[in-house]
Order: C-alpha cells, then structure tokens, then sequence
C-alpha cells in the first residue's frame, strides 16, 4: 500500500467522511476547503492538489475494504497526537451540511475505534461541533 503525508491522511478522512452516505453536498465540499484553508495544521499544503487526491481517495473507496484502507493508510500516515484532529475534522464535515447519516456516523465509530479515542475528547469534540453549527 503507497504512503501519504500526514496532510493528505486529513484529507482523505475528510473527503471519506463527506463520501460516506454516497453524497457529497456543496457545504461538505466548502467545509473541506475551509478547513485545508485555515488550519495551521495544513500550512505548505497545496490546496490546488485537493481534487487529486479527491479523486485517489474515491478510487480507494471503490475497494470493496475500501474504508478500512483508508484507515489503514491515515493511521500509518498521521503522528498519535493527530488522531483527535482527524476525528474533529471528520465530525466538522459531516456537520457542514446539518445532518449526519447513519453511514457517516458509523465511519466516525470506526475511527474511534481504530484509534482508541477517549470518550472524553469524542464527546467534546462532538459538543463542540453541536454548538457551531446550531441554527435559529
């Protein structure tokens, strides 16, 4: 299996959050480019490589244990300390576009899983994501 950067593990678990119910919306796609846009953890990025590897990650996806090797590859890709950031992104874009479905929030369970996130910090980051998106 090919290696990527931790940079483009985030990338892959937030276009595999989006893609998770089959449908990726305007405010999942705009959410994504937010995110690389302003978060220190994508400094350097190239946000112009953002449709490549789009387009890599849906090609995994394709594989019949397509999620578990996107796992498989951001779990190698990202440093410890990063599993939380890649757990609130998944969380951010999966709430961009108010509703989360069942399919988004089982990959959510999966990375919980694959990376032991405490309770405690899944339910801040949760709660927090709740808070920021809440309408009138």
């Amino acid at each position: 299996m090919k290696e990527i950067s931790p940079q483009d593990a985030l990338v892959y678990i937030m276009v595999t959050i989006s893609a998770a119910d089959t449908t990726m919306t305007d405010a999942e796609l705009a959410s994504i480019g937010n995110v690389v846009s302003r978060l220190p953890v994508f400094r350097g990025f190239d946000r112009a490589r953002l449709p490549k590897l789009a387009s890599d990650c849906y090609a995994l996806l394709a594989d019949e244990d397509g999620l578990d090797k996107i796992l498989d590859l951001a779990h190698a890709a990202l440093p410890e300390p990063l599993f939380d950031t890649a757990y609130a992104l998944a969380v951010e874009v999966a709430a961009a576009d108010l509703h989360v479905e069942q399919e988004e929030l089982e990959f959510l369970q999966m990375m919980r899983d694959r990376w032991a996130l405490d309770e405690l910090t899944v339910a801040a980051i949760e709660r927090s994501a709740r808070v920021r998106f809440r309408k009138l």
